[in-house]
């Protein structure tokens, strides 16, 4: 009972975090100073056993928290979050080094870098040379240091649930601000398109994915690590007003990630489990669905049927819209029409956002980390992309019922399919989906030979 008290303390903390925040913003400052000596001073006095653990958790924490801070001007910088995790990881490679196998990551890494090179004689002469090429290599970057850094090593399943946690509980903070930044939908609904104040005055995208990502990880908690009737119903309380949050931000991508994450997560577990653990799975998933059920009929009457018209593709009127990606299509198409252009070293990095902005004024960010990354790498992206998709297959050889492995990946490819790498958690979720997840071995009882 005392883990299950500590379990609600911390969520309770969190709620209380984000009712400050909302009433007075500037404290988020004093939030994110205090998280990063905290998990700083963690990382640096754990015992070397330790170590992985308090980074991936110093990590998962900022990574969670990175969308809170970004609204309330909490971070030190816009991208604070993604090179906090650079840091990090570069702190756990000082004390813990890298696996070998790990090396086409190392070989990832060089393969972005011609594209910067590229870039300093494509982008436009107005364009900020710096600041472009950050934004649009921090996330790929941090990819790229988080994988090296986790590839093959060793966590066990309470270690990784540990590392969940740490990642919800930010976003707990972030669900409590938004009910107070705007308790009733109902107000600031006039259509169906993504709504920013609906979404705590912060891009609907980013808020969405977070949010989608916090459904996630509780729906983990409700198989993983509810083991008593309470914790069971304060999880499906907390996943049913998160997900009614995310659902009311009209941004589709980051509900859609979560609800075939979560599908690939169950069927994986139920696969894994044996008979009587698969009675138990059926039993949960058909409440999982009727609170699931429950939260949309609250929506759908909260947003008067807006967020049905939404989903069926339709506008205010009923009408039925012409492009069911929101524009994202004809963005990916533009981008594969720039490699067809260059395609040996592509047109460098970050000058698709600046082709648009010379062509039609406005520098509408990439949604596709696929298509942009074809694009500004040329056939190098095409190496990046294999590297991606095939290198995390060979684990499956030495650990094979690692029931996250396919979830973690699922959130990662959806995510920058919809979402780009606008935030951390792409990143650092798919580096996640590397370690070697260590289950324990149930005791033999031999009868001693007399």
């Amino acid at each position: 009972m005392n883990l299950n008290f500590t379990y609600l303390g911390a969520v309770g903390l969190h709620i209380l975090m984000g009712i400050i925040i909302n009433l007075n913003e500037s404290t988020s400052k004093i939030f994110f100073f205090i998280a990063l000596g905290y998990f700083t001073y963690r990382i640096i006095v754990s015992k070397k056993d330790k170590k992985t653990i308090e980074i991936l958790r110093a990590c998962a924490y900022f990574v969670g928290a990175e969308v809170l801070f970004r609204m309330t001007k909490g971070s030190i910088s816009y991208e604070a979050s993604k090179y906090l995790v650079i840091v990090f990881m570069i702190m756990g490679m000082f004390y813990k080094g890298v696996s070998g196998r790990g090396y086409p990551y190392f070989l990832y890494l060089m393969l972005l870098v011609p594209s910067i090179f590229v870039a300093s004689t494509t982008l436009s002469f107005d364009a900020n040379f710096r600041t472009n090429i950050a934004f649009v290599l921090s996330g790929p970057i941090c990819l790229g240091m988080a994988s090296l850094f986790c590839y093959g090593k060793r966590i066990t399943p309470k270690e990784i649930t540990s590392v969940l946690l740490y990642m919800v509980l930010p976003i707990i903070a972030l669900t409590a601000y938004i009910y107070l930044y705007n308790p009733s939908i109902k107000d600031v609904l006039s259509n169906t398109m993504s709504n920013r104040e609906a979404s705590g005055g912060w891009g609907p995208n980013q808020v969405a994915t977070a949010l989608g990502l916090g459904i996630i990880i509780l729906t983990m908690r409700v198989f993983l690590n509810s083991p008593t009737l309470l914790l069971k119903i304060v999880n499906s309380i907390l996943l049913a007003l998160m997900g009614y949050r995310a659902i009311v931000t009209f941004s589709r991508g980051g509900v859609f990630a979560a609800i075939i994450t979560i599908a690939v997560f169950l069927f994986i577990f139920f696969l894994s489990s044996n008979y009587k653990q698969k009675s138990k799975i059926i039993l949960m998933s058909l409440l999982l669905a009727f609170v699931l059920a429950g939260t949309w009929v609250i929506s759908s009457q909260q947003t008067r049927g807006y967020i049905d018209l939404r989903y069926a593709n339709k506008d205010h009127l009923g009408r039925e819209k012409g492009d069911l990606t929101t524009g994202r299509k004809e963005l990916f198409l533009k981008e594969l029409e720039g490699f067809m252009q260059q395609p040996f070293l592509g047109i460098g990095s970050s000058r698709a956002k600046d082709q648009r902005i010379e062509i039609e004024g406005q520098g509408v960010t990439s949604h596709s980390e696929v298509s942009r990354t074809l694009a500004e790498h040329g056939i190098l992206g095409i190496v990046v992309l294999l590297i991606l998709i095939f290198k995390p297959l060979e684990l499956t050889k030495y650990n094979s019922i690692n029931y996250f492995f396919y979830a973690f990946l699922c959130f990662w490819f959806l995510t920058v399919n919809h979402s780009s790498m606008r935030i951390a958690a792409p990143a650092f979720v798919y580096a996640l989906a590397l370690l070697n997840v260590r289950y324990e071995k149930p005791p033999v009882h031999r009868e001693r030979l007399v």
